[in-house]
């Protein structure tokens, strides 16, 4: 009797891993421990050998081999018919989700299951690995119990897993030795193991369950694990009818099992996936003022695209260290930054290592680029000051550099041209221009290298300099990603790829928006407010709306994932803040929930967060939330999404139908918004709309309405325009601006009855943009400033937005502090 497979692998819930690297397992133990087997040695029928074979031919679950030996801590009977091993990460909050379906698993069948764990810490969870050294300390000295006891402890503080905390809790059952040892190991072998085995078969996220071999991802319901339950434990049941003993089952259904995981099934109506193609050489052309090692003249440049908070660039450093040595006079290795934006000290990292170049140039760079790697665990701002003090920069201009976002530009271009050349990951290495990705050992490098130097001879042979290898080596290079031909196809009969695809989402009258009515460009953002990515991205996006100004229009969309538990509630909630006091309510609402979302959005969260709403009825709003008036709603903007055929997470983005996933950096949104303005015929260009970042600390600007908001001193100096300002603070530089420079700027905006409308304060970042595509008074004014000057401005109507609906009316005043003229 043949059973029937689940229809596919569930993937809800479970926090990310990078793509599997190859491994093997040899020479496993893939059954129970040896008192597994003797108690298991019940007298029973003889095995019927024959009918056994029949069973397991016949079986069509998809099952892995995952050994279980008594080096995993375990719970439950060892003879149970029913194996679960679980691949877990203590800093993962859908592994602490699943927690209570486990309890209720190991409740509803007594005897029949058991639980077998296995350590997965990933690399973007820095307290995971210490947390997984300790429990495994404790279970050393304790066993199974104590295990359980710490997994408990662990899961339920995993918001907190400091040293100290460690310790502490530690305390009571290990020995200092003993705690000492396993904070500091790394890599522990028993968990090394563990990540191996994970990515030989396919557990790349977390958690990871194997039910008798059979995979099942993500925080499950308790359905879901119920329904592979029942079917092993009738399966089991005809196996035990063969006279198979049942302390030999899971021992034999491994025995025949995948060493790896099965390719998955293509997706109806998408392409397979295209491989990229290692001979292919890209255009990466360098300006000069790249950090670099090596000599200037070397025949192989390696370009390095980086994240100082990613472990894997930290782990081919030395790598890259033996590379040099090994090729002294022919290779170089050039710096280009790629901060992935789920590492949040990852861009401050970068500022602090770029302002160290700028400062002490080379020498000083590599310095702080070593300082960075060797605690990368830690890189919050005292941790960079610390840095820089050591490494004796001038600290008062790191800290400018650090609040102002003075490299920021800098280091956006170099992640678009990493995303241009399809190294979206990191480490990513372009040998001169050919592609090499991850953290390969030194072998890897040197069958490019070695390549690539034979290339070069003959370019040096044929009359080119050595210092112009690099160059005309790449001259001629792709510009965007080369796929191997076959599979998903290849360069030039490559099927469409799916980020061609339009999406028929149609616009709804009532959903919140924020930018031209009219606008050319329509993104509708589905977003969940427990969702951090959806919380990260905000910036970005405000950024966006800096650069393209009414050109663009945000159109709010919820997509609450079924994990997020108050995720749903809250998207009701700021529906009704929307329906009772329209779009600008609304963002003031989920600019609070993106605050709060860690431990803040339980029903009282959502009604303290609505009381600070100007003129909310709080009536009506609890009523809407007892009522689930808007649950329709936030229903309906989920099924728009499945009837357009789009598969998606949060955030997503729909540029005029065209799906831009997850939180991107700058430079992905504004390619998608130049072309879908140059599809609308608008050219493609960003209009530098009025500023609306933030600002870092230290600087003078206040939110706070100034004395004389409503109206100018005496003493202030006007214009024939009708323009009035005065200064509040002198600049340092001696230049003014013309109207066709670009003006790095912070601000706050009041009207004159003193209510702030925007603020780079409250935005977290400085605004730039072309000083001719702001409001005329904001041209006029700022090209009386020099920079770090700070001046207040009066700009009247006419200068302003003559009084164009949905922007601020009257005299409009500023404070304006010029940073930079670029």
């Amino acid at each position: 009797m043949k059973l029937r497979i689940l229809s596919s692998l569930l993937l809800l819930g479970a926090c990310g891993s990078s793509q599997p690297a190859e491994s093997t397992v040899t020479a496993v133990q893939i059954g129970g421990s040896e008192s597994a087997r003797a108690a298991a040695a019940e007298a029973g029928p003889a095995l019927d050998e024959g009918a056994l074979s029949n069973l397991l031919e016949e079986d069509e679950a998809v099952r892995i081999r995952v050994p279980v030996t008594d080096a995993q801590p375990s719970r439950g009977p060892e003879s149970a018919p029913v194996t679960i091993v679980v691949f877990s990460d203590f800093q993962c909050p859908f592994c602490s989700r699943v927690v209570p379906t486990i309890e209720r698993i190991l409740e509803s069948y007594p005897a029949k299951v058991r639980f077998v764990w296995r350590n997965n810490p990933l690399p973007f969870h820095q307290r995971a690995y210490p947390a997984a050294s300790l429990a495994m300390a404790a279970f050393d000295a304790g066993g199974d119990e104590l295990f359980w006891t710490y997994h408990d402890l662990l899961f339920q503080n995993q918001r907190d897993l400091s040293d100290a905390n460690l310790r502490m809790w530690a305390s009571s059952s290990l020995s200092e030795q003993v705690i000492q040892q396993a904070l500091n190991t790394n890599p522990e072998p028993r968990i090394q193991a563990d990540q191996d085995l994970a990515r030989q078969i396919g557990a790349r996220g977390t958690p990871n369950f194997f039910i008798n071999g059979r995979q099942l991802t993500g925080a499950q319901p308790y359905e879901a694990f119920a329904a592979v339950i029942d079917e092993e434990l009738q399966f089991v049941a005809q196996l035990r009818n063969t006279g198979l003993p049942q302390g030999e089952v899971y021992a034999r259904l491994m025995r025949d099992a995948r060493t790896d995981p099965p390719p998955p099934a293509p997706r109806p109506g998408r392409p397979a996936r295209r491989e990229p193609d290692p001979a292919a050489v890209y255009n990466l052309p360098l300006s000069g003022n790249e950090p670099s090692r090596g000599p200037a003249d070397a025949l192989v440049t390696i370009v390095e695209f980086s994240d100082f908070q990613c472990p894997f660039c930290s782990r081919v450093e030395p790598t890259l260290d033996e590379i040099l040595q090994r090729y002294p006079q022919d290779v170089r290795v050039v710096w280009m930054n790629n901060p992935l934006p789920f590492h949040q000290n990852a861009m401050p990292a970068a500022e602090l290592a770029a302002e160290a170049h700028r400062q002490g140039g080379d020498a000083m760079f590599w310095a702080a680029h070593q300082a960075i790697f060797r605690d990368q665990r830690n890189l919050e701002r005292p941790a960079l000051l610390q840095i820089a003090q050591q490494l004796q920069m001038n600290v008062q201009e790191v800290i400018r550099a650090l609040d102002t976002r003075r490299h920021q530009a800098m280091i956006e271009g170099q992640q678009d041209t990493a995303r241009r050349l399809g190294a979206s990951g990191t480490p990513s290495f372009f040998i001169n221009g050919r592609n090499l990705r991850g953290a390969q050992p030194a072998a890897a490098f040197s069958v490019v290298i070695d390549e690539e130097l034979a290339r070069a001879r003959q370019l040096v042979a044929a009359g080119t300099p050595r210092a112009g290898v690099y160059a005309e080596a790449v001259r001629n290079g792709a510009t965007e990603p080369q796929f191997l031909p076959g599979g998903g196809g290849g360069n030039a009969a490559a099927p469409t790829p799916r980020a061609d695809t339009v999406y028929t989402i149609p616009s709804v009258q009532d959903a919140p928006s924020r930018g031209g009515q009219n606008a050319p460009v329509v993104i509708q953002q589905f977003s969940d407010f427990e969702c951090p990515f959806c919380s990260r991205v905000e910036p970005t996006l405000r950024q966006l709306e800096q650069e393209f100004g009414n050109q663009i229009r945000l159109e709010w969309r919820n997509y609450p994932l079924p994990f997020h538990q108050h995720a749903e509630l809250a998207a009701e909630a700021a529906h009704e803040i929307f329906t009772q006091r329209g779009s600008e309510a609304f963002w003031q609402y989920a600019e609070l929930l993106f605050q709060n979302q860690r431990g803040g959005l339980e029903r009282a969260d959502l009604v303290r967060y609505a009381r600070q709403i100007r003129r909310v009825n709080i009536r009506r709003f609890e009523a809407a939330l007892d009522q689930h008036t808007h649950q329709a709603r936030i229903q309906a903007d989920m099924a728009a999404v499945r009837t357009a055929g789009a598969r998606i997470g949060t955030p997503s983005f729909f540029v005029n139908g065209r799906l831009l996933q997850g939180a991107q950096p700058i430079g992905a949104f504004r390619d998608a918004v130049q072309r879908a303005l140059r599809e609308a015929g608008q050219g493609g260009q960003a209009n530098g709309a009025q500023p609306s970042p933030t600002t870092p600390a230290g600087t003078p600007i206040q939110t706070a309405a100034p004395s004389d908001v409503a109206a100018p001193p005496a003493n202030a100096q006007r214009t024939p325009s009708g323009l009035a300002s005065r200064v509040l603070r002198p600049g340092t530089g001696s230049r003014h601006p013309t109207a066709t420079d670009r003006v790095e700027v912070h601000y706050s905006g009041w009207t004159t009855d003193g209510n702030l409308f925007d603020s780079s304060i409250n935005r977290g970042r400085t605004a730039t943009f072309p000083l001719n595509a702001v409001i005329a008074g904001w041209t006029e004014g700022v090209q009386l400033m020099v920079e770090g000057e700070q001046r207040r401005f009066w700009i009247p109507e006419s200068l302003a937005y003559q009084g164009r609906p949905g922007r601020p009316a009257g005299v409009l005043v500023f404070d304006v502090e010029l940073i930079s003229i670029q």
